[in-house]
């Protein structure tokens, strides 16, 4: 049986939930901004759900949630606390526990036609500056397009004392629309075009998030399999979100989408089990999954994770 690591789950809705600062634009950043302790709150809480690795608090924390002087201003301070916080909720725990930086798609989630990479790489800069004292490995993610990954990698190759911790690129898949057995990026590049850029870049991982658990099962299929062709392995990891299908005009974080009824803590471990079966080893979830979720996970696979350091 593979075996797994288990990744945590959302944080902006995990956040709503138990009462912290929360609005639009500012999305989960706000509580980072003005009530760190409920930050740190739901990294403990994925910590005693059983997950391996907790990431850290910075998705939102660009210019299209906070806006741009704010970012200019406080930006890697911001990335800076969110790596702190999830740093001594990793080191205080009483297992082996990693923080994930994560670093986020700047011009918007799903929309791959928003990237610049001029305007990007100030950004990523500041944010990849804040985050490397405390972070495990890069975990570039939600990426819609693999130009900008190729710009993760840059910018993480460029900052003294980033490019030697290791890189997962995890990217997001078309939702609606999308053709059984041909699983493609929201760019529409195929999932093979992922494997040989990761591949290129030197990721240790690559992954498939934020999309709706129905399209990640063929992803893994078509990442193994060029994988293959390529005679070559790479961990393959999934962490989806709870929403319906997002169209191709949808951004994401720009509302509060609804959480589909069927995806319980139970519901939801049965995509996770089919995900293993199929090559994933790395799982965990993303948008409107929680720690009771990640809890059943960990009930139920715990014979096979295993903490990869």
């Amino acid at each position: 049986m593979t075996e797994l690591t288990l990744l945590d789950g959302g944080t902006g809705r995990e956040l709503q939930r138990i009462g912290a600062p929360f609005r639009q634009p500012e999305w989960s950043a706000l509580a980072l901004i003005e009530a760190p302790q409920f930050v740190t709150q739901v990294h403990r809480s994925y910590v005693e759900a059983g997950a391996d690795v907790i990431t850290t608090n910075s998705y939102a924390v660009v210019p299209f949630h906070i806006g741009e002087a704010r970012f200019v201003e406080q930006g890697e301070a911001l990335a800076g606390r969110a790596g702190r916080l999830a740093r001594e909720v990793a080191d205080a725990a009483p297992r082996g526990v990693r923080v994930a930086g994560s670093l986020p798609p700047v011009g918007g989630s799903y929309r791959a036609d928003l990237f610049n990479a001029a305007q990007a790489r100030p950004v990523l800069e500041r944010m990849v500056r804040g985050l490397a004292p405390h972070v495990d490995h890069w975990q570039a993610e939600t990426l819609s397009a693999t130009a900008e990954a190729a710009l993760v990698r840059e910018v993480i190759d460029a900052t003294p004392g980033a490019g030697a911790k290791p890189l997962w690129l995890s990217f997001t898949l078309q939702d609606e629309g999308a053709v059984p057995g041909q699983p493609r990026l929201r760019s529409g590049e195929p999932v093979a075009d992922a494997v040989a850029v990761a591949l290129r870049l030197g990721a240790v991982a690559l992954l498939f998030n934020c999309s709706q658990p129905e399209v990640m099962g063929d992803a893994v299929d078509a990442a193994r399999e060029a994988l293959r062709r390529e005679g070559a392995t790479l961990p393959i990891g999934v962490y989806a979100n709870a929403f319906p299908p997002q169209t191709q005009e949808a951004t994401a974080n720009d509302g509060l989408d609804p959480i589909r009824d069927d995806l319980t803590p139970q519901g939801y471990l049965g995509w996770v089990k089919a995900w293993r079966d199929r090559g994933a080893s790395i799982v965990g979830g993303c948008c409107g999954i929680g720690p009771e979720h990640i809890a059943a996970m960990r009930e139920a696979l715990a014979p096979h994770v295993t903490m990869t350091r």
